[in-house]
């Protein structure tokens, strides 16, 4: 933040730019109402309050082309309570999530994609604009099949699906769901599954979507019906199918960038609200695979000007022999 903190006793001086010093105050104030003694227990500051404190203040600008203060105007309810968004690409995809039918969105792990999106349809589910969640997922992961891994069809998938039954605990209780699944309210399911079905007043998430084929990726997006939202997650420097198919969702975003009833929103490193070594690390990866893909474009080149020159090699070898045959007639 640039800023110095220092305190003595009870007194805190903060010395830097007046913004940030106001900014590194409000996260104090903030940190310190949070950790206020509970029946006379004094908690502990952890490192992930600190730096979520400093992603909600906004001082770190990540992308301030968003016109939405995020955590303020934007928000989703539950039973479990509030979920705010943590910085303005999270505030702009919540908000696309309530005004368009299908919303993509792509970025590295720990940006919230997923956690968002069920949030969303908990929401939606709750104000009764929908009737039910269907949650899915390709089941293609890290070179796995499914073949291979022990047990019958459902605990061989439910692994795949544990982030997204995570998300449902956590924001409705562990009962709940599971009365919610029995009614079939909410649907956890492989992506196989919705083949020839149409999905009316549901929300429904296709999560991991960089591991569907561009034929799996069609068929989802034509499961959806009157009253219904989609929203897809993935990250397409994670993709796991096999060598040569092409993803689906990067097809899609090739495809489907015009059309309007479409959002696509793409996340950064600055959007990561895991550990804070989480955005070092995506960071660190995207600037190997830039360099990568830098080199491989390089030695494409290279090798395309050897072909070439090897080939005009060729055929002035062969003009010289002919030249030289007509001067010598035998």
């Amino acid at each position: 933040m640039g800023v110095e903190i220092n305190y003595r006793g009870n007194f805190f001086t903060i010395v830097g730019q007046p913004h940030t010093a106001a900014a590194a105050l409000d996260i104090i104030k903030t940190l310190y109402v949070e950790t206020a003694p509970v029946r006379g227990q004094i908690t502990d500051i952890e490192p992930e309050q600190i730096h979520l404190a400093i992603k909600e203040s906004g001082v770190l600008e990540q992308h301030s082309e968003s016109s939405i203060a995020h955590g303020k105007e934007v928000f989703v309810k539950t039973k479990k309570g509030v979920i705010k968004p943590r910085t303005p690409n999270q505030a702009q995809y919540l908000m696309n999530m309530v005004t368009h039918d299908i919303t993509f969105g792509v970025g590295p792990a720990g940006t919230g994609k997923t956690y968002l999106a069920v949030a969303a349809a908990v929401d939606a589910l709750e104000r009764q604009e929908i009737r039910r969640i269907l949650l899915t997922r390709p089941a293609v992961e890290a070179g796995e099949k499914l073949g291979f891994l022990p047990g019958d069809l459902s605990q061989k998938v439910d692994p795949y699906l544990r982030p997204l039954y995570d998300a449902l605990f956590e924001m409705l209780g562990f009962e709940r769901v599971e009365k919610l699944i029995e009614r079939n309210v909410i649907e956890v399911a492989p992506l196989a599954y919705m083949r020839g079905r149409t999905l009316n007043d549901a929300f429904i998430i296709l999560d991991e979507s960089q591991n569907t084929t561009v034929e799996q990726m069609k068929m989802f997006l034509t499961r959806i019906g009157f009253n219904s939202r989609a929203v897809i997650t993935g990250d397409v420097t994670q993709i796991d199918l096999p060598r040569g198919a092409k993803s689906g969702l990067r097809h899609a975003i090739e495809v489907l960038n015009e059309v309007d009833e479409i959002s696509f929103n793409f996340f950064q490193a600055d959007d990561v609200v895991r550990h804070p070594v989480v955005a070092r690390i995506v960071n660190a990866y995207e600037k190997w695979e830039a360099q990568d893909q830098k080199e491989r474009k390089e030695y494409e080149q290279r090798r395309r000007e050897e072909r070439e020159n090897k080939l005009l090699e060729m055929q002035r070898a062969e003009m010289t022999l002919s030249h030289n045959n007509e001067s010598n007639p035998s």
